[in-house]
């Protein structure tokens, strides 16, 4: 027992998080979204604006840390009407709501004065754009008819990326990707995502989607790519506000923008590679 308790300890030091809590709250979380998508789809649209809320207090928090202003209130308000109006008014909603959300925004922050303006409109904006607009791509997978087939296989392919880089990275990572950012991130880290993410893709649009096998392995690509990038981002962005995790809510992850780095990023190009696919072939 002690052996087990040493191997996990040296993995936890290793990876820089906690295993065997990390692994039961993405079981967790993929239960969830099972749930919601197999009862009602509504409920999943509902999942995604409460993480998109809670997302919204930790970039708060951290902004505020460095003593950048942004109206919580005002952003949770956006973020809900965002929300909404993806869901009733698909691609196009999520576009006009936004653009109208921008302003209303901005304007708001003229009752703070000039004082800062500048740095807390660039905040706003990119606190906008980067939780409920791409977070609002998400909801746009769930909300046609084939809805449960598209997240499950963007949870797939997600899941594939983020586990097997872990595992491969802690197991045989030697070459970091990106030292500046994400010092434990290594290449044999990604190499272990493209693999598994490849093999992952392609059994989702086979066996989930009904789809040509290649699409899956095209896209497999794709997503490792970009969910790679939303982690150096959402790590960069950390490095910069000088914190190690955006928040504690979520055990052997951090915060709720630790966990959806990854998502917030790939699921608007999984939406956009499914809508290509239904366009041209």
């Amino acid at each position: 027992m002690s052996d087990i308790h040493a191997i996990n300890e040296a993995i936890n030091k290793r990876a820089g998080r906690k295993l065997l809590p990390s692994i039961a709250v993405s079981l967790s979380l993929i239960a969830l979204i099972w749930f919601a998508l197999s009862y009602h789809r509504e409920i999943f649209a509902g999942v995604v604006a409460l993480a998109v809320l809670l997302g919204i207090r930790e970039i708060v928090r951290a902004f505020s840390a460095r003593g950048i202003y942004l109206s919580r209130n005002a952003l949770v308000l956006a973020s809900l009407a965002l929300s909404y109006a993806t869901w009733n008014g698909g691609v196009a909603g999520l576009a006009v709501a936004t653009a109208i959300a921008i302003p209303v925004l901005l304007i708001q922050l003229l009752t703070k004065g000039p004082e800062g303006f500048v740095a807390s409109a660039t905040a706003t904006t990119f606190a906008l754009l980067y939780l409920p607009f791409l977070g609002g791509f998400l909801t746009l997978l769930a909300r046609t008819s084939t809805g449960f087939e598209r997240v499950m296989t963007f949870v797939v392919l997600v899941s594939c990326n983020d586990t097997f880089g872990y595992i491969v990275g802690v197991l045989f990572g030697k070459h970091p990707l990106a030292p500046k950012i994400s010092p434990k991130k290594s290449w044999e880290g990604l190499i272990g995502s493209l693999i598994f993410t490849v093999i992952g893709g392609l059994l989702a649009f086979k066996y989930i989607m009904g789809m040509q096998w290649w699409i899956g392995v095209v896209v497999g690509l794709m997503i490792v790519f970009t969910a790679t990038c939303g982690d150096l981002i959402e790590s960069a962005m950390k490095r910069d506000l000088e914190l190690k995790d955006m928040g504690s809510l979520l055990p052997g992850h951090g915060g709720m923008l630790d966990r959806l780095d990854s998502v917030l990023i790939s699921a608007p190009a999984l939406w956009l590679a499914l809508e290509l696919v239904k366009a041209w072939l």
